[in-house]
């Protein structure tokens, strides 16, 4: 089958970013892609509307290619949990929880087997396969059971695109280094280099150009310029960074866990001219925010230790007490109670652990073997609103619920809709939702309000396309799509 791999000099050089926007502009030429990723390490996850969890980046690329995700088109997803662990999700299901030793050790047939078997069966969705790598193909103390780089382009038998990204400088010695270190037939899978992130006008990278092509041998197909605003959500956690306005509007702050799961689900206030966005782990970090959210945790008692231990508890408590608003999502909701408790260690693999919480609400986690993963549709204040669920716990709240959805009632919210939680993922993502809930943050300042801005993912996907075709060397990527060169 035709395809395509996207591979990187590192984590977070723009393949995400690259094979989504390659997912859309190849659908507007009239290809119809198929988005695949064998291995994704992520706690930002996608719920496919069969309640099956996949990686958010292929989700997000199978909405670019116009396709409805499904478990094929990320076959092992491995969520970090605490103590040098992940969760194994196969095929959108949760397998169990293991060391990431012994993962590579007892593994590697079988991730082998569900890449051939995703492989298979995404080829009968579309005719072009884009595939994306995980990290770097050359960590060499992990390149003998690597499954996730070169050995899916064998399996697929797909040429390489190397991405690499120039705005954390090194750019010439990681690219010619990855080349270095790949064996003799890998390096000739790969056919083009994406210099991604440049600033400024990449005509003043024709020299660099040059001295790659001359110094590889290979074409540099395309010099992004580095594209702010774009609001294409990030693959993990690393693409979490604070947002800065010069002047003046709503601090918002968001505590930075070290397990923190979907991420993503803050950053549709980067869209919002008037908000900056600072990401805190330490009290002294803390100041005087507008408003506190509390995003999603992949290890709640871990991140529970976190906050007390590095004084951010005793902040958020105050904060709360003192009138402020703050919001928590998911893991953030389940901190934000009075007690956790795990009777069968699936949260902290000890059975009978518990935890005094937060305080900041009445309610009580209860973590269950069994975990919930689904769509959710309701009403919250009057809006309407969409979004996810995926949580082992159960909680037990006294109040009014934040969420009213079909069959069940979710969450909490005071009686002043200053302090929230709910296990809905992507609640900011509803526009009207985040326009209310800032906007009663303006009145309390005295700033004016604003109406929502328009976060429309489809054009997002439009415009990354777009973004990319005007710096594309399309005839000779379309040479190398068709094993032309």
């Amino acid at each position: 089958m035709r395809g395509i791999m996207i591979q990187g000099t590192s984590s977070d050089a723009g393949k995400s970013f690259v094979a989504t926007a390659l997912c859309r502009l190849l659908l507007q030429k009239g290809y119809q892609p198929v988005p695949f990723k064998p291995q994704n390490v992520s706690n930002n996850s996608y719920v496919t509307e069969d309640g099956k969890e996949i990686g958010r980046a292929q989700g997000l690329q199978a909405e670019a290619a116009g396709l409805k995700a499904n478990p094929f088109m990320n076959p092992l997803l491995l969520k970090p949990s605490g103590n040098g662990s992940s969760e194994i999700v196969l095929f959108g299901e949760r397998l169990e929880v293991m060391s990431g030793m012994a993962y590579r050790k007892s593994y590697y047939e079988q991730a082998i087997d569900a890449i051939k078997t995703g492989l298979r069966e995404v080829e009968k969705l579309g005719d072009t396969l884009v595939i994306e790598g995980a990290g770097s193909p050359v960590e060499m103390n992990l390149k003998k059971r690597e499954v996730v780089n070169m050995k899916t382009a064998e399996l697929a038998d797909v040429p390489v695109l190397l991405t690499a990204d120039i705005d954390r400088g090194g750019l010439f010695a990681a690219v010619v280094g990855t080349l270095a270190l790949l064996e003799e037939t890998e390096r000739q899978r790969v056919k083009g280099i994406i210099i991604n992130r440049f600033h400024g006008d990449p005509a003043h990278f024709e020299d660099g150009k040059l001295w790659l092509e001359e110094h590889t041998g290979i074409p540099v197909l395309a010099v992004l310029p580095f594209l702010p605003g774009h609001a294409l959500e990030g693959e993990d956690s690393r693409s979490i960074r604070d947002v800065r306005r010069d002047r003046a509007g709503i601090d918002l702050v968001v505590i930075r866990l070290p397990y923190v799961s979907n991420g993503s689900d803050i950053e549709p206030f980067a869209l919002e001219e008037d908000v900056s966005i600072r990401w805190v782990q330490t009290a002294d970090a803390f100041g005087s925010p507008d408003a506190v959210i509390i995003p999603g945790t992949k290890s709640a008692f871990a991140d529970l230790h976190f906050l007390k231990e590095t004084g951010l508890a005793a902040k958020i408590h105050a904060f709360s007490e003192n009138g402020g608003t703050v919001m928590g999502l998911c893991g953030g909701f389940q901190l934000m109670g009075r007690t956790l408790a795990d009777p069968d260690g699936s949260d902290t693999g000890v059975p009978g652990a518990a935890e005094i919480a937060l305080g900041i609400i009445p309610a009580d986690t209860v973590f269950k073997n069994k975990k919930t993963v689904v769509r959710t549709e309701g009403v919250a204040n009057g809006v309407s609103l969409s979004g996810y669920e995926i949580h082992f716990g159960e909680t037990d709240v006294e109040g009014e619920p934040f969420l009213i959805a079909a069959g069940h009632k979710d969450g909490y919210r005071s009686n002043d809709g200053r302090i929230c939680g709910t296990y809905l993922h992507h609640l900011f993502y509803n526009d009207l939702f985040r326009a209310e809930w800032l906007n009663k943050i303006r009145r309390s300042k005295g700033l004016n309000e604003r109406p929502p801005a328009d976060l429309n993912q489809d054009s997002t996907y439009d415009t990354i396309a777009a973004h990319l075709e005007q710096h594309l060397d399309w005839p000779v990527f379309e040479a190398i799509l068709e094993r032309q060169r």
